[in-house]
């Protein structure tokens, strides 16, 4: 009987409506518990909740402060949006952040905001960046994908013309501290990013909340492996679950739910504002409780 691998635990804070010195704080805490396995950020440059005129933090720069400040968790931003950077800038910045967080880099990119969200959608005009259609924003993905393993791990310039990513002498130097390259997190639920999952990704990572869709999309993942000769057990499956402080006992079930229906990395929401020891909470009340 193949080994089941025991589930992972992660948190994470959105860099938005908080101070740095509160996400700081949890992080520093969280890295002293080996419990808690991973920290993530999300990619917003403008609030999505709460008040829109609130702060919101970018989220790599944060992230390379974040990786400065701590010694043992592994660290990423959940995800990345591919429509913010372009791909050859963001293997720049991701090979900075695995450098200087000594080596913890889980590198977590997707297709970008949903076009149905408002808040979300808003971001890209207050900054001048274009929105893509869906169609042409997946494809763009698995482009990026493909330029960016190759400059973690080409010891040559090259060109690359793509559809839409087109590069003249392209390097990366210095090369990430992992070998071959951080591990590639790519999140969403469409048929057409998994797709992209199944080529180019090492975890996939899902909102929870519909447990039953959740399912679904990860058999579809499955197919979309077994299409292209790919073992599916080779990609960790990742849910990211909201955290309640006030009802514990619907988070540990939640939990329980995940782990049963074979989602082995967790990552735990945590709402601000953060309360006090707020880390060592999560591990008492949800994952010692649950792994």
């Amino acid at each position: 009987m193949p080994h089941t691998p025991r589930p992972s635990f992660g948190i994470m804070t959105a860099p938005s409506q908080v101070d740095y010195h509160d996400v700081l704080r949890v992080w520093c805490e969280a890295d002293g518990i080996p419990e808690i396995e991973h920290a993530w950020l999300f990619d917003h440059l403008m609030p999505i909740g709460g008040d829109p005129s609130g702060p919101a933090y970018e989220g790599w720069t944060l992230l390379s402060a974040l990786a400065a400040r701590t010694r043992r968790l592994r660290l990423g931003v959940l995800v990345t949006s591919n429509r913010f950077r372009p791909p050859a800038m963001l293997a720049k910045i991701a090979t900075t952040v695995d450098i200087v967080s000594g080596g913890r880099l889980d590198f977590g990119i997707g297709v970008g905001s949903r076009p149905g969200h408002p808040l979300a959608r808003r971001e890209y005009e207050a900054h001048g960046l274009p929105f893509q259609d869906s169609a042409r924003a997946v494809a763009s993905l698995a482009e990026a994908c493909t330029v960016i393993r190759r400059l973690w791990t080409e010891t040559e310039p090259f060109d690359f013309h793509g559809t839409h990513v087109r590069l003249t002498g392209a390097f990366g130097n210095p090369k990430p501290v992992q070998r071959p390259h951080p591990p590639i997190l790519i999140g969403g639920r469409s048929s057409s990013t998994l797709r992209v999952v199944a080529e180019h990704a090492d975890l996939w990572n899902i909102p929870g909340g519909d447990l039953d869709d959740c399912v679904r999309r990860s058999a579809l993942l499955d197919r979309y492996c077994a299409e292209i000769g790919r073992d599916p057990a080779s990609i960790t499956r990742s849910i990211h679950l909201p955290v309640s402080y006030d009802r514990s006992g619907v988070t540990r079930d939640a939990i329980g739910d995940a782990v049963g229906a074979g989602f082995r990395h967790i990552v735990l929401g945590l709402p601000a504002p953060y309360p006090a020891d707020v880390a060592r909470w999560v591990t008492d009340e949800l994952i010692t409780t649950t792994a």
